[in-house]
């Protein structure tokens, strides 16, 4: 089966501030985005052919952003895959090049969740509709039963487990201090993380990401047409996504610690894109964080620790910014907060920057082959996306 790699180019990208921003509405942040890309791509936005619009919460047609940016009688086409909204639209404009129905595709995603009418989790309050049955424990409750199986499989105490999950949080605290736009900009001790209010035992106010507004927004182009508009253009070496079908909890062999949805698009990713030693080929990644214990399983989930092995690579350093494999360099969902169908997008448009040496203060020394992952949902039901993206 013929895969991405190396057929589509990224040429312009931005990502407005995250936060929660009262004075804008969503059609103002899809205008800073999108516009912020125009300029990095050089381009304007009559020269887009089709776009993909991303949104779980504000907005559900493609004419919000035809309205937004006025690009009159264009197809666009609204995507909504939770966690994984914002890669899915970038997944759909990039198929779109591939393709060759057109040549310069816009994908971007939005949400206004500070101001909405309760957000989310708001979905179960509704007595009759059962379809958003799996939602009646909320995302905290879900990833905390993860956190006390990993913690029961591996044998871990608490104390000394939930000092593993502070060096997460401190970790990405650190990064957020060096990320302009992320909405939590300062650092953290482990001594707080530890002592911070319980949300769901063992994951406290620090293990949990925020809720946020925002937006992010990539141009997506070919090869051959990225060249002539610029030199560091980035090419899109895998794009995987899976969806859990809610088998896999009623196996016998389903052990809590370990997300399949995420295993599975990793080795869909590594094998389009060539890769056969993630821990040593990829130079960066931006992953999931929607709670400290989904990214420790992640390292383990994407090949970067052995099974069981994360907290020693927590302990040694190994995702920091001077580590071995720099995980969540721009602070992570932890430090931006998590406008849903937003994240994916600036999960790219953090690598973007690190593999164009752009990215400022948290600029890696080797920044080659940038790696982004999102999971949504709860057991069973997760989708997930890994993306790879390489320099030309």
């Amino acid at each position: 089966m013929e895969g991405i790699k190396d057929k589509v180019a990224i040429v312009g990208m931005g990502c407005t501030k995250f936060g929660e921003l009262w004075d804008k509405n969503h059609k103002d942040l899809l205008v800073d985005a999108c516009y912020e890309a125009f300029e990095d791509a050089g381009i304007e936005s009559k020269d887009i052919q089709m776009a993909w619009y991303g949104s779980r919460e504000t907005g559900f047609t493609g004419t919000q952003l035809a309205n937004a940016l006025k690009l009159e009688y264009i197809p666009i086409s609204r995507v909504e895959n939770f966690c994984a909204g914002g890669t899915d639209t970038f997944r759909n404009a990039c198929y779109a090049v591939a393709s060759g129905v057109c040549d310069i595709a816009l994908a971007v995603g939005v949400e206004k969740c500070k101001d909405h009418y309760g957000g989310f989790c708001m979905d179960i309050l509704d007595p009759f509709d059962r379809s958003m049955v799996e939602w009646e424990l909320p995302p905290a409750s879900q990833f905390a039963l993860l956190a006390t199986r990993y913690m029961h499989h591996y044998g871990w105490k608490y104390e000394d487990f939930k000092r593993i999950l502070s060096m997460i949080d401190v970790k990405n605290h650190h990064n957020g201090t060096m990320s302009p736009k992320a909405q939590f900009r300062r650092e953290i001790t482990v001594e707080q993380a530890m002592n911070a209010p319980m949300i769901s035992y063992p994951l406290g106010l620090f293990d949990a990401c925020g809720v946020s507004d925002g937006s992010a927004a990539a141009i997506i182009t070919t090869p051959a047409i990225a060249k002539k508009m610029r030199k560091d253009y980035i090419l899109v070496r895998a794009l995987a996504l899976t969806n859990g079908a809610g088998q896999a909890i009623i196996q016998p062999e389903y052990n809590f610690i370990s997300i399949p949805e995420t295993v599975t698009a990793a080795e869909h990713a590594y094998e389009e894109a060539g890769i056969t030693d993630p821990r040593n080929e990829v130079d960066l990644a931006v992953v999931h964080d929607c709670f400290s214990i989904t990214e420790l399983m992640t390292y383990e989930d994407l090949q970067f620790s052995p099974r069981g092995k994360a907290p020693e690579d927590v302990e040694a350093g190994t995702f920091t910014l001077e580590g071995e494999l720099p995980v969540n360099t721009d602070g992570g969902l932890k430090c931006f907060g998590h406008p849903l169908s937003a994240s994916g997008l600036r999960m790219i448009y953090e690598v973007y920057k690190q593999l164009q040496g752009k990215a400022g203060e948290r600029q890696l020394k080797k920044a080659d082959v940038g790696l982004t992952h999102n999971v949504g949902g709860v057991c069973g039901f997760f989708n997930c996306t890994v993306a790879l993206f390489g320099k030309p």
